[in-house]
């Protein structure tokens, strides 16, 4: 149990981790990553509250027999309710956190929201594939978790976008939430479609390897342009 568990969650110890290295100018607080990983399994909860009622009224069905099935799975069932849920818990974590004083810090705590969804979600599926978890953990430590990561480094680089710079992005506050659902939604599109059509499923798996790198190297460079933004400015303040 304590291995699964484990490899459940060392990808996401690992990205939040790389995150924090990133932030070379003033990193934040420990306690503060700790805090808002949980928050990130509170996101969890928070979804179900949106996905629940959407499988209710019928916006996505029960099981996938067709790429349109797949496409409002995809929106509908997880990326609408799990994204949203996780900006309302950033920015429940965010409102009064007098240590998000730079633009870095907005990638860096949306990165362990996302990383604590995305941990837990591991957890589950892991302990559902029984004898075949090893092969699970490794699958989704290439596929699934850089795409949260990726989702949650879009969310925090317009967040952090909308707080300090709004005057020039004054279309962050919707970005900042349609982009990784957009992001997300398209990403499970294409996962799902195995159900519809195993036989490509070699090639899906290999489209997905690419979208996560093209993922890792945008939040990459996003990063960058933030840690420029802070040096140049450094007292951006709240």
């Amino acid at each position: 149990m304590l291995r699964v568990i484990i490899l459940a969650v060392l990808p996401a110890f690992i990205l939040i981790y790389y995150t924090y290295q990133q932030d070379k100018l003033q990193r934040e607080p420990v306690k503060n990553l700790v805090r808002a990983f949980f928050f990130g399994w509170g996101s969890v909860l928070a979804s179900l509250f949106i996905s629940i009622p959407s499988l209710r009224m019928g916006l996505y069905p029960d099981e996938i027999h067709s790429i349109a099935d797949a496409f409002r799975t995809a929106f509908f069932g997880a990326a609408i309710p799990e994204e949203t849920a996780k900006l309302l818990l950033l920015w429940l974590f965010l409102r009064k956190c007098r240590d998000f004083d730079e633009r870095m810090d907005g990638i860096v705590y949306a990165v362990c929201v996302g990383m604590g969804f995305a941990a837990f979600e591991n957890i589950e599926y892991l302990f559902a594939a029984g004898s075949n978890w090893v092969t699970t953990g490794i699958g989704r430590s290439l596929t699934a978790i850089p795409g949260h990561f990726a989702f949650a480094v879009i969310m925090g680089y317009y967040y952090s976008l909308n707080h300090f710079d709004s005057y020039r992005a004054p279309y962050a506050k919707i970005k900042m939430w349609l982009y990784p659902v957009l992001a997300h939604g398209i990403y499970d599109t294409v996962a799902m479609s195995t159900e519809v059509s195993p036989e490509i499923s070699g090639a899906v798996t290999i489209a997905i390897l690419l979208g996560c790198f093209w993922g890792l190297k945008w939040a990459q460079r996003r990063m960058k342009d933030h840690l420029l933004a802070d040096a140049t400015s450094p007292s951006v303040g709240r």
